[in-house]
């Protein structure tokens, strides 16, 4: 379906809904003013998108992590075969990644970085930050601050109350089936798309005149809106300034280092979706906690059965979870929306050989692979990969899986 069919069949849903429509530029009857100093910004913001990925995210808000945090030891004696960690290492550097770890079972077996990038080099996760967002939710249903997954957005976001929009649930902004406006062409600076991720009172765009589009939890789309909602959603639980959350209820009890977040303007709202700046190994322990169950050294950060809700995909598209995808069922091409909607395709030129396996995935295919029946995780970051060769979502973990049961598995596969 072109994206012109796709507005035209969203406007039907929308009509029957009740809702307001898109016009042909993409704005919205009922449009909410802007003020000459914030068009500049979100139109400086646009002109940066439309050359690329943006790479400037700022103004920036930092949360505290944990005091001299430092990586993980590394192993004592290797378990994975030399030969498979450096072809893995190898795969990376020619894909232009900024790095590379493999961590095994409590221990770093390889750990390298490219170019300039060192360790501590804080690095633009992109759509990293949208399991990190997820995690938060979790850390807020364990404290108490969220009752549950299956919580109403709009006791929280009360000017949701009285239309379709009251019945999202908290897990619907989680798994994205909340029926919210997917992502799509957005032309110009004033599409809502646009005004809805760069504009610098967003909040008042996602919460105000972003449109529903599917009824909430019968359709996947993928969208930044419900992952943006997550901070204005965690804030008004908490009473608490997103990155504060963020600061002592994740980083500091995980030991990673600081997170850079972005914010849409001078102490104004968090963008959860997209783009915190923060060393490789915040990425790493986040992986570990979420291998763990939710359990970091011994105390319990999320909620026993989260991280299984996490893992469960959505009855609408078989590779979803919360915030991870899944590694089965296998499909040799695997895109980021919807089944039906056309979009790029990620080659998989084999199935994962190990059934368990989840992933963070993010733009420019940075992404954490998560093993727990190996206790395993691989890590890359970086820029976009080379056009061609294609890049293969398959090639980092099935390697190292291979190196693991070197001598110990004639078939490479795992239960």
């Amino acid at each position: 379906m072109s994206n012109a069919g796709r507005n035209r069949a969203f406007s039907r849903i929308a009509a029957a809904l009740g809702l307001t429509l898109l016009n042909a530029s993409g704005a919205w009857a009922g449009q909410t003013s802007m003020s000459d100093a914030d068009r500049a910004v979100l139109e400086a913001r646009f002109a940066q998108l439309k050359g690329g990925i943006m790479t400037t995210y700022d103004p920036a808000e930092r949360a505290a992590g944990e005091a001299g945090s430092k990586p993980p030891p590394r192993a004592k004696a290797p378990k994975i075969a030399a030969s498979a960690l450096d072809a893995a290492e190898a795969y990376a550097r020619a894909n232009r990644s900024t790095a590379f770890i493999v961590w095994r079972d409590g221990a770093i077996e390889r750990e390298t970085y490219f170019g300039a990038t060192k360790a501590d080099t804080p690095l633009v996760s992109k759509s990293l930050s949208k399991p990190l967002g997820v995690a938060l939710v979790g850390r807020a249903i364990q404290l108490g601050y969220i009752k549950s997954l299956d919580q109403p957005v709009a006791d929280f976001i009360p000017e949701w109350k009285g239309d379709e929009r009251s019945k999202i649930l908290i897990r619907h902004l989680l798994d994205m089936r909340s029926g919210l406006m997917p992502q799509g062409a957005a032309p110009t600076a004033d599409h809502i798309l646009n005004r809805a991720y760069l504009g610098p009172r967003h909040e008042e765009v996602l919460i105000n005149e972003y449109p529903l589009v599917a009824k909430p939890g019968e359709r996947f789309d993928y969208s930044n809106a419900n992952a943006e909602l997550v901070a204005i959603v965690l804030e008004r639980a908490t009473q608490q300034r997103f990155s504060t959350f963020l600061s002592q209820q994740l980083l500091q009890p995980i030991g990673a280092p600081d997170v850079d977040v972005w914010l849409n303007r001078p102490g104004g709202v968090a963008h959860a979706g997209c783009c915190m700046t923060t060393p490789a190994q915040t990425w790493l322990r986040l992986a570990i906690l979420i291998m763990d169950d939710g359990v970091w050294n011994g105390k319990r950060l999320l909620p026993k059965g989260f991280v299984a809700e996490m893992r469960t995909a959505t009855p609408q598209n078989p590779h979803v979870g919360m915030g991870l995808y899944l590694g089965e069922p296998y499909a040799q091409r695997r895109g980021f929306g919807a089944l039906d909607v056309p979009g790029p395709r990620v080659l998989h030129s084999e199935p994962y050989l190990a059934k368990d396996l989840v992933l963070f995935d993010g733009n420019s295919d940075q992404v954490i692979y998560i093993v727990p029946s190996r206790r395993l995780i691989v890590l890359r970051l970086g820029e976009t990969p080379p056009a061609s060769p294609e890049w293969d979502n398959a090639f980092l973990p099935n390697a190292i899986l291979r190196g693991l049961a070197a001598g110990a598995s004639s078939s490479g596969a795992f239960k």
